[in-house]
């Protein structure tokens, strides 16, 4: 049974679910969903998962208030989006079970766009991000200025997706890759899409949030 608490995030008090590893801890991954969903969308869940096995703790909360959720302007709303996050990261940074853990950011679709323009604006407290079908591009000028290794998953039948990841990974500054799963469509719905999405993240964040300081310090 995985360790869950439930949390309240940022000034909107944002309902959130902390889940922890059954062993110790090496990092902590803070979801941000894309749109039209919210803390329980079930993919996010499944890559939480796996991300448990590979002793990585989760934070996935409500980026919106309900009535928020309901306005297209706020949910396209990258720069809110992203505050939402710092918020969340600053909560973590609270929690004795969590605060010296090393930080990373899952994001999907427009969560995705948010993720990176909060790591490029906090560069000391986010070490990776990972993107699942994003809109990185809708980071825009920040793109060149985060530093988190990212890698950015992207479906080979997503084609305009596909396409928009392409050149973000170019304005990217970072250490980066971008993933191609193959034959998979915008939600990776085909048998053992999204599994080969969780795989990937879970090998991305453990090599740049916990196996890469063990290395340094052996």
């Amino acid at each position: 049974m995985i360790p869950t608490s439930e949390a309240t995030i940022g000034t909107k008090r944002l309902p959130g679910t902390i889940e922890m590893p059954t062993d110790a801890a090496r990092g902590v991954v803070i979801f941000a969903h894309g749109s039209g969903s919210s803390r329980l969308s079930p993919r996010n869940r499944q890559v939480a998962a796996r991300l448990h096995e590979r002793h990585l703790a989760t934070l996935l909360f409500n980026l919106l208030t309900e009535g928020e959720a309901r306005d297209r302007r706020k949910v396209f709303d990258i720069p809110l989006l992203a505050q939402r996050l710092g918020e969340a990261i600053a909560w973590y940074g609270t929690q004795p079970a969590l605060a010296t853990l090393p930080c990373g950011l899952f994001g999907a679709s427009t969560g995705a766009a948010a993720a990176l323009l909060a790591a490029a604006e906090r560069p000391g407290a986010v070490r990776a991000v990972v993107s699942r079908g994003g809109r990185p591009d809708l980071a825009g000028a920040a793109l060149p200025q985060v530093q988190a290794p990212t890698l950015l998953i992207v479906g080979g039948a997503d084609t305009e997706v596909l396409q928009l990841n392409r050149a973000a990974l170019a304005r990217l500054g970072c250490t980066k890759r971008l993933d191609v799963v193959p034959l998979a469509t915008h939600l990776f719905e085909e048998p053992g899409a999204l599994e080969e999405v969780a795989e990937r993240a879970a090998d991305w964040f453990a090599t740049y949030l916990w196996e890469n300081a063990d290395a340094d310090q052996s």
